[in-house]
């Protein structure tokens, strides 16, 4: 099994602002995807996520208060399902450091090395949401081949 593993760090004097961000739908529709449904905020809740390509559900397995949240993967693209997502957050210096793990992936597919590089995508438009006040969720985020 392989993982998609990014660090970003954001500069921002609220855990708790990074917390709501991941966990509620209005975070999550600021940065990601506006089409955005579901209940983050609580365990066994299920989020769905819709973009232009498609979309999947994401069960929330875990939420640690300004601290960790992780989802599993229970509807999308094949590759997707039963893969986990994981969001570890600490505070280092003025910045909130998170380390953002997409794990569980079965083989390094081409589809891996997209969601990759839209994962990085969306984590900068999570970094901007809570630096600036404006992310640039899907359908406004940057297009990066066909599949989106």
């Amino acid at each position: 099994m392989v993982d998609i593993l990014h660090r970003i760090g954001i500069k921002s004097s609220s855990m708790d602002d990074v917390y709501k961000a991941l966990t509620t739908r209005e975070g999550l529709s600021a940065w990601w995807t506006n089409d955005t449904q579901g209940e983050g905020n609580k365990v066994g809740g299920v989020l769905q996520f819709r973009f232009g390509a498609g979309g999947f559900d994401m069960k929330v397995i875990e939420l640690h208060p300004a601290t960790r949240v992780l989802w599993e993967v229970v509807d999308g693209p094949e590759e997707w399902v039963g893969t986990k997502v994981s969001w570890e957050l600490k505070q280092e210096d003025d910045y909130i450091i998170i380390l953002f793990k997409h794990q569980g992936w079965r083989e390094p597919v081409e589809f891996m090395y997209h969601c990759s590089t839209k994962w990085a995508i969306f984590l900068m438009s999570l970094k901007s949401l809570l630096e600036t006040g404006k992310g640039a969720p899907d359908p406004s985020d940057v297009k990066i081949s066909n599949w989106h």
